[in-house]
């Protein structure tokens, strides 16, 4: 699913040059004060200097900070966007499921009238399998992540990549956001495509589950397997095996899942590569860390 980044992509460059003018302007004004006690200055001229420079600093942090929160919020914002293009993709389903309902009650009904049984059992097995496909991404009680699964399991196909989706659980009153949730959800899924690039028969599998203490959920592909001296690295900010610009997706998902009391670890043999991820019921209160996690 495509969509425009050209604002997010300029609000963000925005936001890091002033952050970094600002940076800029700390560094002169701490510089000129120390030029100034160092000279023959009069203590007048001096003390006005320092007044300056505290004033410029103070404004410079400010700047920097509003800065910081402004990225982040394009961020989300941009998460959102992907959300609602998601819910408005399986609406959009849904309805072309609607309306081609009655034809194929027609179909089947005039195979029927004709005797041809086997067309028309095999022409049911195949709406059915249409149907199930919808089905299996309808079963959460959230309907940005059911939105969210339905998107990218087209997106998958359209790649070639068959995307297996298996939902344990209903995921209700989920003390994550809706959409923070889908975020690291699109993250993983887009990462795994990533991988799957040069894979002969490429498959990545969705599993949600839940249990008495919170909720689950684990992406794995069949992929070529990550080197072990990248697999915690993997989890840093701007750390990327695809090239410059990227390394955010696994950092934000990490972020997201400590701040509600979980975590995230990935394991990767020759044969598949999974990200396994848990999170509370109560978010903010930790849990006991997943086997294998930092």
């Amino acid at each position: 699913m495509k969509r425009p980044r050209t604002t997010y992509v300029q609000s963000r460059k925005a936001a890091m040059f002033a952050a970094a003018v600002n940076i800029l302007e700390i560094l002169a004004a701490m510089g000129l004060t120390a030029t100034v006690h160092m000279g023959n200055s009069g203590s007048m001229a001096r003390t006005a200097v320092v007044f300056l420079s505290v004033i410029v600093i103070l404004g410079a942090v400010v700047d920097i900070r509003e800065a910081v929160a402004a990225i982040r919020v394009h961020a989300d914002v941009n998460s959102l966007d992907e959300t609602v293009q998601a819910m408005t993709l399986q609406n959009r389903q849904l309805r072309v499921q609607r309306h081609d309902f009655l034809n194929h009650l027609q179909v089947v009904y005039s195979l029927m009238e004709m005797e041809e049984y086997d067309e028309a059992m095999g022409y049911i097995s195949q709406v059915y399998g249409d149907i199930r496909s919808v089905g299996k991404n309808l079963k959460t009680a959230s309907a940005p992540v059911n939105a969210l699964l339905m998107a990218k399991t087209q997106e998958c196909r359209e790649h070639g990549i068959q995307m297996e989706t298996e939902v344990r659980a209903r995921w209700e009153d989920l003390p994550i956001a809706d959409w923070e949730i889908c975020r690291c959800l699109g993250n993983l899924i887009d990462n795994a495509r990533d991988a799957l690039k040069d894979t002969k028969h490429p498959r990545i599998w969705v599993t949600l589950t839940e249990d008495v203490k919170g909720y689950g959920f684990q992406i794995r592909n069949n992929g070529p397997r990550i080197p072990e001296n990248v697999t915690e690295s993997i989890f840093e900010a701007g750390f990327s095996m695809k090239g410059e610009g990227r390394g955010m997706g696994l950092y934000i998902t990490r972020q997201t899942l400590r701040e509600a009391g979980g975590d995230i670890l990935v394991e990767s043999s020759d044969r598949s590569t999974a990200f396994i991820a848990h999170f509370p019921r109560d978010a903010g209160q930790p849990e006991e860390a997943l086997p294998g996690a930092k």
